[in-house]
């Protein structure tokens, strides 16, 4: 791999104990092997920032990238398998096209790392992938897979059950489905158990629904409830508090209503998209205060603009936006950085500029967070992936 040197800058690095710097930072083999403020190392490759400033890669935690193709139909729509309820067995990693143009927008606007996941039509919709946003082979793209289990409250189930006269046509029919399979998963998993342990006992026959389920019982994979109003919010954390589920609640358009209980729970909220119209009802209490307000609440606050909802090449307008409405400048940063990247469990390779970390930066022409500034060059693993050339 190639080594670059990024110099002539000021490093907005995320890390608490190095917050910023002007100086330079060596990356080498998809790492990030050195930075400093006194004099460069020699290095073949030198790009200078001139001035410019220099953010870890940013990250939204909840997107349908590839998953929904820009400027096709029903062709390129692979997000929800709306013919069965429960679908923990789909891969979101089977229906991505990472040669959709939706991927290039995503690099030219800093977005560096994505979590791409099913949609919201089914109670349980399946696998959702962290992703790099730089390749060809989405086997090559891949940070965790699977990083969570979809599931889905509220009115999108309800909704496209309704109008095929099936279950769940209800919030309670919801959650009953979800607890169903969980409830199987955790038998399943009880019977694989004590199948290993005590020679005369069968394990259970092979069932794809339920293996998909286990990594979220053993704790290796989290469940992320899609669920807009504050009820259904709770729905989520009821459900995962009898099953230890490390839930994430994706949305949360009602969430600031409750900010004050959510705070004690002690789950993360990955807040938006807030860029669109109140579409249906449980939308009535959008608002572009809310990163803010949970923020001051002391809940773990992500930025999501929910591709294609909102195109990915926007997520720097949403921090922008929720600056404006009153969120701290550095808790906007860490809502598509280091809150994403904890999230994920990947805090340790992506959403801060430290040595040892994946070398995902972006170059900017001033401040991040000022409409004005641009995208100068974007680095994913090392490589120059991006470069301004207007």
């Amino acid at each position: 791999m190639e080594e670059i040197l990024l110099k002539n800058c000021t490093f907005l690095t995320m890390d608490e104990s190095n917050p910023r710097f002007f100086g330079w930072i060596w990356m080498k083999n998809g790492k990030i092997v050195s930075m400093g403020t006194d004099e460069p190392p020699a290095c073949g490759q030198v790009v200078d920032g001139r001035g410019g400033v220099v953010t870890p890669g940013l990250i939204d935690i909840h997107s349908h990238l590839g998953l929904y193709e820009d400027g096709l139909g029903f062709e390129g729509a692979d997000g929800n398998e709306d013919t069965d309820p429960v679908t923990p067995h789909l891969r979101a990693i089977d229906g991505v096209n990472p040669m959709d143009r939706g991927f290039r927008e995503a690099v030219e606007a800093g977005v560096t790392t994505v979590a791409v996941s099913p949609g919201s039509a089914n109670p349980i919709g399946g696998q959702i992938a962290l992703l790099k946003t730089a390749g060809r082979r989405i086997d090559d793209m891949v940070l965790k897979a699977p990083l969570a289990v979809k599931f889905a409250l509220g009115e999108n189930p309800k909704s496209v059950y309704h109008d095929k006269d099936e279950a769940p046509v209800t919030r309670m029919a919801t959650a009953a489905l979800i607890r169903e399979q969980l409830y199987k998963a955790r038998e399943y998993l009880l019977r694989m158990e004590r199948a290993e342990k005590e020679p005369e006992e069968d394990k259970p026959d092979y069932d794809i629904k339920l293996e998909a389920l286990l990594p979220l019982l053993r704790g290796e994979a989290e469940a992320h409830f899609h669920a807009h109003r504050a009820d259904d919010i709770f729905t989520a954390l009821r459900i995962a508090g009898e099953f230890g589920l490390k839930a994430v609640i994706i949305h949360g358009t009602e969430a600031h209503l409750v900010a004050d209980l959510l705070a004690g729970e002690r789950v993360p909220v990955v807040c938006g998209p807030y860029m669109t119209d109140r579409s249906k009802p449980e939308l009535r209490n959008l608002t572009d205060e809310a990163p803010a307000l949970l923020c001051r609440a002391g809940i773990e606050t992500a930025i999501t603009v929910d591709h294609p909802e909102i195109p990915l090449r926007l997520l720097p307008m949403a921090l922008l936006l929720a600056v404006r409405a009153g969120m701290d400048r550095q808790d906007a940063l860490r809502a598509v950085t280091t809150v994403p990247a904890r999230i994920a469990g990947m805090e340790q390779r992506i959403g801060m500029l430290r040595v040892g970390m994946d070398a995902d930066c972006v170059l900017w022409s001033g401040d991040p967070l000022d409409f004005t500034s641009q995208v100068q060059a974007v680095f994913i693993n090392g490589a120059p992936e991006y470069r301004r050339t207007v």
